[in-house]
């Protein structure tokens, strides 16, 4: 489903940040990816959804090197196949509840309903008509779980996605994650601190500077 090989990226200021990456993710794998602050876990993320380019190396979805696409062609791929999980949230705030998970659904030209059962799976039902301004940062982080799982994608991508959630708030999001991944079949890769989350996935991961290898 994804293959990540031999990537390599440096900040603008010549510091390396990934050094010949290099993992085949399967249909339906669920892995979490941990390691120290800084070593190049959200920039991995990043790469993988074609959001950045690699200094180095190919990025294959469904046997598609997305680094090699231009931004009309990544931005569709990404659209179509890929859920993401920003650490910023990345609500719209010109949108209410229901308009920003069934975007995803919209830019895809799918049905809008799924929108509405997404929001009832993440604790939220019944808030679609309100703003993001009359959340909390943990309402905001499950509004970006629902957008992102709406669409039925075949790779999740999450950045931290418990991080602003009380402990069984967390459990209930990673059980909707599950649940989803399960249902449809999807991959996800999750990038995270905690050890609780971690232990959720099929498979966990250590990044550091030297590659990605298991725990």
């Amino acid at each position: 489903m994804l293959e990540l090989r031999h990537l390599t990226k440096s900040y603008a200021n010549g510091r390396r940040v990934l050094n010949d990456v290099s993992y085949s993710l399967a249909a339906g794998e669920f892995v979490a990816v941990m390691g120290d602050s800084g070593v190049g876990k959200s920039t991995l993320l990043n790469l993988i959804a074609g959001l950045d380019a690699p200094d180095a190396g190919a990025i294959m979805v469904d046997g598609v090197d997305i680094a090699a696409l231009d931004d009309n062609a990544a931005t569709r791929l990404r659209r179509a196949r890929m859920g993401f999980v920003f650490q910023a949230f990345h609500v719209l705030p010109h949108l209410n509840l229901q308009q920003n998970v069934a975007l995803p659904l919209l830019l895809n030209g799918a049905d809008l309903s799924r929108a509405g059962s997404m929001l009832e799976a993440v604790g939220l039902g019944g808030r679609g008509a309100d703003f993001p301004h009359q959340l909390s940062g943990g309402e905001l982080q499950r509004v970006a779980i629902a957008r992102a799982l709406v669409h039925r994608p075949a790779l999740v991508l999450a950045d931290e996605p418990t991080g602003n959630l009380d402990p069984d708030t967390a459990q209930q999001i990673l059980r909707v994650l599950r649940d989803e991944l399960r249902s449809t079949g999807a991959s996800a890769i999750m990038v995270t601190h905690s050890h609780a989350a971690a232990a959720t996935a099929d498979r966990v991961l250590i990044l550091s500077q030297t590659g990605l290898h298991a725990a």
